[in-house]
């Protein structure tokens, strides 16, 4: 080959890295901590689609599951502070890690800036549709007569599900016991065959079971009801107070990453979450939409941080 010909080739190739590198540099990361097809994915996925459509530059989700959130959260945290590479977290890994675990490579408030709130995911109480108990109120007064403690699921130690059962038994002094599974799909099937009694759990991930007539649910622990479940009473109206849990998903950049840049982002995922294509997709699945400001949720985590703790604290309750 001539000498021509290879420069021209070197050219090329040269043309073409530059061209992958600059695509490359003008997407937008949003890392997740769990694998395709869960829940905080199927929101993420839909709120990337809402974001690439109002930057006009592509957004992708990037699975990065594992370590409880630790693998993907540090590799926003030592990603360029630019607002390419995003960081996006359910209330576990941002504000109940810190308190479950002694020793964590990130610091959710000192490692990330706050961009925006995205969704709410309240928690229903959940139990077989032979149980006889029709409300939390009923379940907590039958287990008080019993002897024998009335097994409570969870997706795993120091899950929401688990912490909200804790604030239900600090709530009613109710007779329970906390049965851990490894994950929501394993325990939903449990209590479902009346293996365990109840379970808490976010409305997107029952809805489906509850309208298929698999599942009764008995309490909504949030301040209202939820627009799903209208006829549900939350555990506020049946005289239980204390119990409100909600599993928030929420967008965080690097810290340092520059103000400006985090207020285009917040007016962007404001923009995102206000379009039909994305509000209404989120509102069927049972995830109400929840935009904030940056300093909102930053108010929010240390609210969340400072609440999972005391009773993560008062529990002894270690992650494992």
């Amino acid at each position: 080959m001539s000498k021509k010909w290879i420069t021209l080739f070197a050219a090329a190739a040269f043309f073409a890295a530059c061209t992958a590198l600059a695509q490359t540099a003008n997407v937008v990361r949003v890392v997740i901590a769990f694998p395709p097809g869960g829940p905080v994915d199927f929101v993420a996925r839909i709120l990337a689609d809402g974001l690439t459509r109002e930057l006009g530059q592509t957004v992708i989700v990037e699975n990065r599951p594992g370590a409880n959130g630790a693998i993907s959260a540090q590799a926003v945290a030592k990603s360029a502070p630019d607002g390419m590479t995003l960081w996006f977290s359910s209330v576990g890994a941002a504000a109940i890690n810190p308190s479950l675990y002694e020793s964590l490579p990130y610091d959710p408030q000192k490692d990330f800036a706050p961009v925006s709130g995205v969704v709410d995911n309240v928690e229903v109480l959940v139990v077989s549709t032979k149980n006889p108990a029709n409300s939390a109120a009923e379940l907590v007064a039958a287990s008080r007569q019993k002897k024998e403690a009335t097994p409570i699921a969870s997706s795993g130690i120091g899950s929401v599900p688990h912490l909200a059962m804790e604030l239900l038994v600090e709530s009613t002094k109710a007779n329970m016991l906390h049965v851990p599974y490894k994950g929501a799909a394993p325990a939903i099937t449990d209590v479902i065959g009346g293996q365990v009694a109840a379970f808490f759990g976010d409305v997107p991930g029952l809805i489906g079971h509850i309208r298929g007539g698999r599942l009764k649910p008995i309490g909504i622990a949030a301040p209202k009801r939820h627009p799903l479940l209208p006829d549900v009473r939350t555990l506020d109206e049946q005289g239980i107070h204390g119990v409100e849990s909600s599993n928030w998903y929420a967008l965080f950049a690097p810290a340092k990453t520059p103000p400006a840049r985090i207020e285009a982002l917040n007016a962007t995922v404001r923009r995102a979450l206000a379009t039909d294509q994305v509000r209404s997709r989120l509102i069927a699945s049972g995830a109400e939409p929840a935009p904030s400001s940056p300093e909102e949720l930053a108010a929010l985590l240390k609210q969340d941080m400072a609440k999972w703790g005391t009773i993560i604290r008062d529990k002894k309750i270690k992650g494992e």
